[in-house]
Formats: C-alpha cells, sequence, structure tokens
C-alpha cells in the first residue's frame, strides 16, 4: 500500500519511510523543542501515539521510530506487539553528522524531521555519504535493506 494511502480518519506520524516501491516500511513520531515538563511522559504518549498508528493500518509496517533531542529508539511491530527499541542511538551522535552544530543549538521539531529524513535518505541512496551514519546497526536488523532505494515522506 503506498503513503498516500494511509487511513485519513486517523491522525498520522510525523513522517514515514517507504521502500522502493512506495511501501510504508517504517513510521515515526518526533518529539523537538520545547518539551512538555515532563519528557518521560511526552516519549510514553508518542510511543502510545505510535502503536495507534500501526494498529489503525490494514498492512503491516515492520518498524516503528521515535526521535527526540537526546534518543533516536527504532522499534519492530509484529502486527501485535511493539518490541522494546531494537536499537537505540544518541541523536546527536547521528544528526551531528548532516548538522555540525547539533550539540550546541536548540533544534525545534521541524528541523528534527528534516535531519531524520536526510539521515534515512542519505542511507538509502547515499547522496551525502558513502557510508552513513550507523550503517552496519541498520544492517544488522535489516532495515537498511528495505530501505535502499526508498524515500521519506513527511506530514507536516
Amino acid at each position: 500500500m503506498l503513503a498516500i494511502n494511509l487511513e485519513p480518519e486517523v491522525d498520522r506520524p510525523d513522517f514515514v519511510a517507504l521502500d522502493k516501491e512506495g511501501k510504508i516500511l517504517l513510521i515515526a513520531e518526533v518529539k523537538g523543542n520545547p518539551f512538555d515538563s515532563n519528557r518521560e511522559k511526552t516519549k510514553e504518549n508518542a510511543i502510545w501515539q505510535i502503536i495507534e498508528f500501526l494498529q489503525a493500518e490494514k498492512f503491516l509496517i515492520p518498524f516503528a521510530m521515535f526521535v527526540d533531542s537526546d534518543n533516536l529508539l527504532i522499534f519492530r511491530w509484529d502486527g501485535n506487539n511493539l518490541s522494546e527499541p531494537i536499537i537505540c542511538f544518541n541523536t546527536a551522535d547521528v544528526l551531528s553528522h548532516y548538522e555540525p552544530k547539533f550539540r550546541s543549538k536548540q533544534i525545534f521539531k521541524l528541523y528534527l524531521i528534516t535531519l531524520t529524513e536526510a539521515w534515512l535518505r542519505d542511507l538509502a541512496y547515499h547522496w551525502y555519504s558513502e557510508i552513513p551514519p550507523f550503517t552496519k546497526e541498520m544492517t544488522d536488523i535489516g532495515l537498511l535493506q528495505l530501505l535502499k532505494d526508498g524515500t521519506t515522506q513527511a506530514y507536516y
């Protein structure tokens, strides 16, 4: 199923990653600055939102991602259960490759979405780097192979 066919009555994730045929393989929720006063509660709510997105779809989306200014978490979805994070990266370790001042400036949600999409697109077709950050880890979980020649689509 193509990304443009996400169920209209459901809120949309911040962005999706698509394989080379346009099928959704990952949904992402992003929380940039400013945060709510309770960061853990914000993260927990975002993960529940991810589960709602995944449950609403009529097709299996194998991966989900949560991103904030500290962590980039990737989960597996089996159609019924969201795994514990199968990968947990320090967000700055990943995205400072695309924004060298990442560690020293405030990053708002839309820019965080853009940088995360840039990384996934770099993994998909090496537009910026011969070897994008964390290529091996993404290969090890089977996500890199699905991303190859794919793209992303944001919903802001």
